[in-house]
């Protein structure tokens, strides 16, 4: 089944890597026009030509930007309208955790979180909001975690922020009715990564392989389904969220957490 976005514009914050890229993947797959952007200036080199070797024909548009900077994302928003079109679907990506507790988690370390958490999402949303109330399929999605609902307490200040964005998201999505823009999360658990990788690079048992690894740790979490996430999985998530195949929602999630949710 298509996913209904050929032709459409996209962007994805934090799309050079990880769940990010896979999410450009899916979306330039299927024939969506797709900007992203990142902090890293070798990484998002590196996700163009991974796409373009891919895609040859793909309409892409890549730029350097720090979504907590106000004016960075502006000027990306106007260049991605000027390069691409109208914009369509916004997924808000960037973003990462705080391992800490309580008493080891100082005032300026609250304070970046919130930024992080809030600003990260906040920047782009009024940057592209204009165009996204001029799409006939303007949609906005986020990128959270679990945490939002089920808090670790080595995560502490994470896990409130992430909290907080939940309860924006919905928010947002009651307030930009009256624009036709839908507004959705994803909630995610543990999903393979970079960080995962480099700590599988300095495991304890070097005979392990990265399946046998992964699933013992995904154990120890007590995830029911007993192995880590792969990015495309969140990512076809967040695809459906922010296609026409979810005409209909707005103000929901999707937990992506291999059932390790113990909320109902």
């Amino acid at each position: 089944m298509s996913f209904q976005v050929e032709g459409k514009v996209a962007v994805v914050t934090g799309g050079s890597s990880g769940i990010g890229l896979a999410a450009v993947e899916i979306l330039v797959a299927e024939g969506a026009k797709v900007a992203w952007c990142g902090r890293d200036q070798v990484r998002l080199d590196n996700s163009k030509q991974y796409i373009l070797e891919k895609f040859p024909s793909a309409q892409i548009y890549t730029q350097n930007c720090n979504v907590l900077d106000k004016h960075d994302v502006q000027q990306f928003a106007q260049t991605v309208h000027r390069e691409l079109g109208n914009v369509d679907m916004l997924i808000n990506n960037a973003g990462q955790g705080r391992v800490s507790s309580f008493e080891d988690t100082q005032d300026e370390d609250w304070m970046k979180e919130i930024e992080l958490k809030y600003f990260s999402v906040l920047h782009p949303v009024r940057a592209f909001l204009d165009d996204l109330k001029r799409s006939e399929i303007g949609s906005i999605t986020n990128v959270n975690s679990l945490l939002a609902l089920q808090p670790e307490p080595h995560m502490i200040a994470t896990s409130s922020a992430r909290a907080a964005l939940l309860n924006l998201t919905h928010s947002l999505a009651h307030e930009f009715n009256q624009f036709k823009v839908r507004v959705n999360s994803i909630l995610l658990g543990m999903v393979e990564s970079a960080q995962w990788k480099r700590r599988y690079a300095n495991r304890s048992d070097q005979e392990q392989s990265w399946e046998e690894w992964t699933a013992n740790i995904a154990k120890k979490r007590g995830i029911p389904m007993q192995r880590l996430g792969k990015p495309e999985e969140p990512a076809r998530a967040l695809v459906f969220l922010a296609s026409p195949l979810a005409s209909y929602t707005t103000g929901s999630t999707i937990d992506v957490s291999g059932g390790f949710n113990k909320h109902l």
